[in-house]
């Protein structure tokens, strides 16, 4: 009976797992703005820094996932996914009608509101499966992490191509998307999200890393399978809908993994194995043992393990002063009064702040470097953000097992190559959007991947939700410092200096094409624009582009700083790490 009942633990672990995968696909509906930005602003009549307003709404939202922190540690996750699908149909439902013509554009702050709900429902999504996932996964924190951020990285070109294939970009086409398919893809992982203790030995963790491999190759090859689409050029509506069916298969492919685990141990029950023989292990359990849990298990005999522990002395007034360490749980309080918390915050406030600066003003970035359908730079930023997200998971994982690297060394060596990536977009050359894209998503995905497992490290998993949701705050701090005031102040500078008239001459010749966003280009051979609010050259975004390449420079002192400090600390998780697999060796001779 045990056997069967830890065989159906398993089984729903990873059927959650599968449904959070799900869950983040289509999750990164907040990176999606460049989609129907240019619409809005049409619809709405705004200029550069209105906009960048809306899009600074958007990210806000991610400022009330405190909320959504402080509710994971006391509310399950069902009820969480609810509340984000809930949020996010009436957020998004409000954008859609309003660019679909249904409704008569509300006030400016209304807007921002709409934008604030959708962008804050996203918190929900990912704090829920997350917060899980990283309690059920405990030692395989980093893949954990790298799958689950790396397919929100996908889920804007999921729904970009998506809708490309299917609604030719439509914008309000592509709105309707994101207000239907995250709710009923929520109500989904509500069935199978639940706590499920983690692996209680060597073998299963061996299991988690061998699942974790297969789950990694069906997510690059759903990102090889999105790049190809995107760069082949146009396709018939014959092909895009064929596309679209085998990315549907591609997204289900995971669930491969429970029903191989599942066939696997009813085989293993038929020839007598008895899982519930297996111990298990608190889910809160602590990264780090302290020095008298070590003493005393290097003591203990096998048999000895299996017994109840002897009951605590009472805790003394310095025991309950004490503050935590570093590598134990903290509170958010705790943690805030901690100099590597505010380290962590601000190297990962230059690379992601950036990051989402981009993001949101690709669609201006676009038109000012002489393209008008900007979705191919949107979906570039979204896969090979997949691509920075999965790798950097993996590979700082094996670095760890394998050597006690620090994590801050990979968000370290991403600065770098970010500096590298904004200085080329500052050039202008022939291509350098499609580059600055490329290295812009990576850099920002391995940011995000390396953060979120860090913290953990730091800080414990207890109170996770509430720490992790203080992290990114960063996204709307960023998103207004660097997107609404820096590139949306800057360009509307450069704007008012090129634009005196109210036409700007054909491009033709220079091979721009052209879509029609609610009657903003109509097709013609010329792109006409309000006064002043568009600015053409590559010159529009050179010091934007600049001053944000200085703060990626000021982020990798932070980074070199931060992994100076945590070196004692990653070097205690990988000699831990070697003593359970040395103990569990001898305890199999």
């Amino acid at each position: 009976m045990g056997g069967h009942r830890l065989e159906g633990l398993l089984t729903n672990k990873w059927l959650g797992f599968v449904t959070a995968i799900w869950v983040q696909a289509i999750a990164g509906n907040n990176y999606t703005f460049a989609n129907y930005s240019v619409a809005l602003k049409a619809i709405l009549g705004l200029n550069q820094v209105q906009l960048n307003n809306l899009s600074v709404a958007k990210d806000v939202g991610k400022a009330f996932g405190l909320v959504a922190g402080f509710a994971s540690d006391i509310l399950p996750a069902w009820v969480i996914l609810l509340i984000g699908s809930v949020e996010g149909l009436l957020g998004y439902g409000a954008q859609c009608l309003v660019v679909s013509h249904k409704i008569r554009p509300p006030p400016y702050w209304q807007m921002c509101v709409f934008l604030c709900m959708g962008g804050n429902s996203t918190t929900w999504m990912n704090t829920a499966v997350l917060v899980t996932c990283m309690r059920n996964f405990p030692k395989n924190r980093g893949p954990v992490v790298g799958i689950l951020k790396g397919y929100i990285g996908l889920s804007t070109a999921i729904f970009t191509d998506i809708c490309s294939a299917l609604f030719a970009s439509n914008p309000s086409s592509f709105l309707l998307m994101l207000t239907v398919i995250p709710g009923l893809v929520c109500f989904t992982a509500m069935v199978f999200m639940r706590p499920v203790p983690p692996a209680a030995d060597e073998r299963e963790e061996r299991e988690e890393v061998n699942s974790f491999s297969v789950l990694n190759i069906l997510a690059v090859v759903s990102a090889v399978y999105l790049l190809a689409f995107d760069t082949t050029g146009e396709h018939g509506v014959v092909l895009s809908r064929a596309f679209v069916g085998f990315l549907l298969l591609l997204l289900a492919a995971p669930l491969i993994v429970p029903a191989k685990l599942s066939i696997q141990q009813r085989f293993s029950a038929h020839r007598g194995s008895n899982p519930a023989k297996s111990s298990r292990k608190q889910i809160l359990e602590p990264l780090l043992e302290t020095d008298e849990e070590r003493s005393t298990e290097v003591g203990s005999s096998v048999s000895a393990v299996t017994q109840s522990p002897p009951p605590p002395p009472p805790p003394s007034l310095n025991q309950i002063a004490r503050t935590p360490l570093i590598g134990e749980d903290h509170t958010i309080f705790e943690a805030m009064q901690k100099f590597d918390f505010w380290l962590l915050f601000l190297a990962f406030l230059c690379g992601v702040g950036t990051g989402m600066a981009v993001i949101n003003n690709m669609g201006q970035i676009g038109l000012a470097m002489g393209y008008v359908d900007v979705s191919v730079f949107v979906s570039l930023i979204s896969i090979w953000g997949f691509f920075g997200r999965i790798g950097a998971g993996s590979i700082s994982e094996h670095f760890l097992r394998k050597a006690g690297v620090p994590r801050p060394v990979w968000m370290a060596i991403s600065q770098v190559v970010m500096i590298v990536g904004y200085i080329t977009m500052a050039v202008g050359m022939q291509g350098s959007l499609y580059i600055g894209s490329v290295v812009v998503g990576i850099c920002y995905g391995v940011r995000l991947s390396i953060s979120v497992p860090t913290a953990s490290e730091l800080f414990g998993l207890k109170y996770y939700g509430l720490i992790y949701n203080f992290l990114i705050l960063n996204l709307p701090l960023g998103s207004f410092l660097f997107s609404g005031l820096l590139a949306g102040i800057l360009y509307d500078i450069e704007a008012a200096k090129d634009q005196k008239g109210n036409v700007i001459s054909p491009l033709l010749t220079r091979g721009w094409s052209y879509v029609n966003f609610s009657g903003l280009l109509r097709g013609q051979h010329e792109l006409y624009v309000e006064n002043g609010k568009t600015c053409v050259g590559a010159h529009c975004y050179r010091l934007v582009f600049l001053v944000m390449a200085g703060i990626c420079l000021l982020g990798l002192g932070l980074d070199l700083l931060l992994t100076f400090r945590m070196k004692k600390l990653y070097s205690n998780l990988y000699k831990a790490r070697k003593a359970r697999v040395s103990q569990h060796i001898r305890q199999k001779l």
